[in-house]
């Protein structure tokens, strides 16, 4: 059956409510509780039905098995789904149950027990309207065939399909975790500006706006870090934000660009701090929230708990390139074995190498979860360099399932050397670079005084991604970010789905 021709089947069902006086968006409801809740208080054992407890339900109508006098139907909310009984010789409106459909919200109440089959059940005496329902939902068990139709109307993404309400359940419970976590250690959450003057904190592109007031143009942030680490500057020791960043740059199955990340900095920290802040939280994360540090991610097994392993760049270089970190000719031969063009790869700086060999050719390969130390000081401008070796940073990327997750370093607080690194960042002008411009005023801050601290950064929706077993960040965002499409367009996908009652 068309879908236009349901469509107009339930718009008459909604004409013939408001023709009885019936208003089919109904009003407030002061239910008993949530559907898992309510069903916790059907009684054990035989009840008679007038002794069982009596309670108001509410939900959508998933399932409806019209036996005639008897109607029986699934009511779904957010917690789960209880059977319904609605009786003839029970309900003065009981001729309004032709005019239910698939999709409608319902007021349920009556008393709840078991049925003859065990089946929690609510007996009801009373049912209204809440909401009709215009639109069919997507079939049952076919759920939505296209991923595109899922991620551009994730509504009936969650109305169809279980298992993308569980993933995004998990995710409001990762993020209430991490809060807690956190607030237990005494680190308080702060707000910095999303809209800066200056973007800095991380390679990437911007996106820019236009302030008419001001006559100015302001960047949507690419990361927090310097407004965060300001308030180190300012006696606000352990500090941490839950932060909606932008970065205008690719998209695919790791990188959307509006993302979430939580910023965590520290005073009296280092890098070494923070890894232990990172293996625990994420640890004790996939514990609470799944029930075991190990996961499932496409076709890996991994496992989430401390400690984890640490290995330095340039042992990993070596390890799975078959590269020297300080030959550069045995890199740029790495590089064109794999695929790179001789003209580019004769361009870059030993840096440079190590960067593009860790990108393609190592993180691949790393699937545990793994600390990856000593990054390059001329590719990381705001963190401190290494004692040993100043050419490094004392810095670490978390790689797990060949994925990047964490970002952490010893903050740099030295706001002589800070300005000169700024500086060099500015004269490169690289299309991604940390910063637009020398950002003075952080740079005063320093000279105010920053203790020694750690820095953390750890991607959420990569997070929630490893947790869910999902390899693609749009199945964990609510509404990625998409190509707009004609309404044409549109049309034409949706039009071989199938849809709730057709299928079966």
């Amino acid at each position: 059956m068309a879908k236009e021709k349901i469509r107009q089947e339930r718009i008459e069902k909604m004409e013939a409510l408001r023709a009885q006086g019936i208003d089919p968006y109904g009003s407030r409801v002061d239910i008993t509780g949530n559907i898992e809740a309510i069903r916790a208080l059907a009684p054990e054992g035989e009840v008679e039905p007038d002794d069982a407890p009596y309670v108001i339900a509410a939900g959508r109508v998933v399932a409806v098995r019209n036996m005639g006098k008897s109607v029986w139907l699934d009511l779904r909310d957010r917690s789960g789904k209880v059977q319904v009984n609605l009786l003839q010789k029970r309900l003065e409106n009981f001729d309004q149950t032709k005019l239910l459909d698939i999709g409608d919200f319902l007021e349920i109440r009556g008393n709840i027990l078991k049925s003859r089959r065990g089946e929690v059940t609510i007996f009801a005496d009373f049912f209204r309207f809440l909401c009709k329902s215009l639109e069919p939902l997507p079939a049952k068990f076919k759920g939505l065939k296209d991923v595109e139709i899922r991620y551009r109307r994730r509504y009936l993404d969650l109305a169809a399909n279980d298992e993308a309400r569980e993933n995004f359940i998990k995710r409001s419970r990762t993020i209430s975790f991490v809060r807690k976590f956190l607030d237990n250690q005494d680190f308080l959450e702060v707000e910095t500006p999303m809209l800066q003057s200056i973007y800095g904190g991380a390679a990437a592109r911007p996106f820019v706006t236009h302030h008419n007031a001001l006559d100015i143009d302001l960047f949507m942030r690419i990361s927090p870090e310097t407004y965060l680490k300001r308030l180190l500057v300012g006696g606000l020791d352990r500090v941490y934000e839950i932060n909606r960043s932008f970065r205008n740059e690719g998209i695919d199955t790791s990188h959307n660009p509006e993302f979430t990340m939580i910023e965590i900095y520290q005073a009296y920290s280092d890098f070494e701090g923070m890894m232990e802040l990172t293996e625990n939280l994420v640890s004790s994360c996939a514990q609470t929230i799944n029930g075991t540090t190990k996961i499932t991610y496409g076709n890996k097994e991994i496992d989430l708990k401390a400690p984890w392993q640490r290995k330095k760049m340039s042992e990993l270089i070596k390890e799975f390139g078959g590269a020297d970190a300080d030959d550069i000719e045995s890199m740029r031969a790495r590089l064109m074995k794999a695929g790179f063009e001789r003209t580019d790869v004769e361009k870059m700086g030993r840096d440079k190498l190590m960067a593009e060999i860790m990108d393609e050719i190592v993180e691949p390969n790393l699937i545990q979860p793994t600390f990856v130390t000593h990054y390059p000081a001329s590719l990381n401008p705001l963190s401190k360099r290494n004692a040993d070796d100043p050419e490094m940073t004392d810095r670490f990327e978390v790689i797990v399932a060949g994925m990047e997750l964490a970002n952490a370093f010893t903050e740099l607080n030295d706001p002589i050397d800070q300005r000169n690194r700024f500086e060099e960042q500015v004269v490169k002008g690289d299309e991604e670079g940390y910063c637009n411009d020398v950002d003075m005023d952080y740079v005063s801050a320093l000279e105010v005084g920053m203790p020694p601290a750690g820095g953390l950064g750890i991607g959420i929706d990569r997070l929630v991604m490893l947790l869910t077993g999902n390899t693609s960040i749009r199945e964990v965002i609510l509404f990625p970010t998409l190509k707009p499409r004609s309404p044409e367009e549109q049309a034409d996908l949706e039009e071989d789905e199938e849809i709730e009652g057709e299928a079966e």
